[in-house]
């Protein structure tokens, strides 16, 4: 290796350790270190970057790639897989094309349809997971087993105890994993670590009420009408551990583009904007609170679900959860995108403005006119006020992508470590059966389950289609469970 890669990677390890330990409040940091072998010992290759796969090459999958790939100096795509050929074929291509444009000739991004296989290969160090929702827990804890690091797309599983099950086998094997929760870095939408560090220093005073805007899905307007499967999909092995049904386009992906998915808005692959939009704006909830590691106490919620329709997910709904020191968190179909902390001395707004995850999103349309501050208070001292060396301030985090890698290179936890995530998305879960049994449930947060309720706890996890496909059968023969 020459010295001047060595340096980088080295100077890399040091900055993230120094801004991890420096502002380290709220952040979970695993014990293990990374071994300079892994980059610089023996055996390495001249050089070594750490060699990633790309698992799902849909909307969100194609982000994370393009997100990652610019960072050459840490990192080199390798693979890419995806169980739709003519998606692989153009991840496969994008990649290629980017390091053609550094000015390197003979480009080879090998492309998998089985990511079993992507797995299998001992020189790639490290994956992003971004298939569908219900298809993130069984490739993870593959990936972990097989001792790769990941960066995993938001929410960080389907259900309850896949997340619990995902967090118990990084932890158990020491690896590192990255959440798409991008909007704890500070590119581009710095909003929300400026307010939740306003909230957590106490600026507002004693929180009493929180009110969360996640958009609202609407129906597709179309009736469910079965489809021969497309010769380029492999539609069965698609459906993974959900329910057998017949193929719709509707209900998975556009065939001619990288538009919004209909599995997004079907239940049996997602949950719906409870999970989609709610995984970030109540990630970011949780983490101005100092519930990163809780959870609600009590939750009651009521819906709407799509009828007669090709998508079945929430309409309208009204959530509202009690967590410690009777702070109330209400979600709303009518909220704006966005939190907003109330408090006895003020209050404070984070969103990310106009933008959205991506231009399909709902509400992209009409979320720019009028536009709206991404970024407002009470009062403006809450904002601008310069903080003491006792306060609490997030570890540096510059770009979501770039964390990952050097907490890879530095074995330490990045900013949205599986811990908090898997919390996050426990909230949304338990949110959404709140929605479906319309009544009010008591959650514990430290056995993460409810409180004398079978009919609730049932609806943590659900049984997988096939053997398979089941994430308790990895974990058994993993020794794990």
């Amino acid at each position: 290796m020459s010295t001047s890669s060595r340096d980088v990677l080295r100077s890399s390890r040091r900055r993230f350790l120094q801004t991890t330990l420096a502002g380290s409040a709220g952040l979970i940091v695993a014990p293990s270190f990374f071994p300079e072998s892994f980059l610089y010992g023996q055996g390495a290759s001249p050089n070594r970057r750490i060699q990633i796969a790309q698992i799902g090459c849909g909307r969100m999958g194609t982000e994370d790639m393009l997100g990652t790939i610019k960072h050459t100096d840490l990192c080199r795509i390798v693979a890419v897989c995806d169980l739709d050929a003519k998606r692989v074929a153009a991840a496969k291509a994008k990649a290629e094309k980017f390091y053609a444009d550094q000015g390197e000739a003979n480009v080879d991004v090998k492309a998998y349809k089985d990511y079993r296989e992507v797995l299998a290969r001992p020189d790639i160090d490290a994956v992003l997971v971004t298939p569908p929702d219900h298809w993130h827990a069984i490739v993870a804890v593959e990936a972990i087993l097989a001792g790769k690091d990941l960066h995993v797309q938001k929410p960080l599983t389907y259900d309850i105890n896949e997340a619990i099950a995902l967090r118990t086998a990084v932890r158990a094997k020491h690896r590192i994993l990255q959440t798409g929760s991008q909007q704890r870095s500070a590119k581009p939408w710095n909003t929300f670590r400026m307010a939740t560090e306003a909230v957590r220093n106490g600026r507002i005073g004693k929180i009493h009420t929180v009110k969360i805007g996640i958009g609202r899905d609407e129906p597709k307007g179309v009736a469910p009408k079965v489809q021969p499967v497309p010769a380029n999909l492999d539609y069965e092995t698609w459906l993974g551990p959900a329910p057998q049904q017949p193929y719709m386009e509707d209900r998975v992906h556009p065939q001619d583009s990288l538009g919004r998915p209909g599995w997004i808005t079907t239940e049996d692959f997602g949950l719906g904007m409870i999970t989609n939009w709610g995984a970030h704006h109540v990630d970011i909830m949780q983490w101005g609170l100092g519930q990163e590691l809780g959870g609600p106490l009590t939750l009651e919620g009521r819906a709407t679900f799509m009828q007669n329709d090709v998508w079945t997910v929430h309409h309208t709904y009204h959530v509202e959860m009690m967590y410690p020191g009777d702070v109330r968190v209400i979600l709303d179909n009518e909220f704006p995108n966005g939190i907003r902390f109330e408090g006895s001395d003020g209050w404070v707004f984070c969103a990310r403005g106009a933008g959205l995850v991506t231009s399909s999103d709902p509400g992209a349309a009409t979320q720019t006119a009028p536009a709206r501050k991404s970024l407002d208070a009470s009062k403006l001292e809450i904002l601008t006020a310069p903080y003491g060396p006792k306060d609490v301030r997030w570890p540096a985090s510059d770009d979501h992508y770039r964390n990952w890698l050097e907490a890879i290179v530095a074995r330490k936890d990045p900013i949205a470590p599986v811990d908090q995530s898997a919390r996050s998305l426990e909230a949304c879960a338990a949110a959404w059966i709140a929605m479906k049994l319309q009544r009010k449930l008591t959650w514990d947060p430290a056995k993460e389950m409810f409180v004398n309720d079978a009919e609730a706890n049932a609806l943590r996890g659900r049984k997988a289609r096939s053997a398979a496909y089941d994430i308790n059968a990895v974990m058994k023969k993993a020794g794990l469970a």
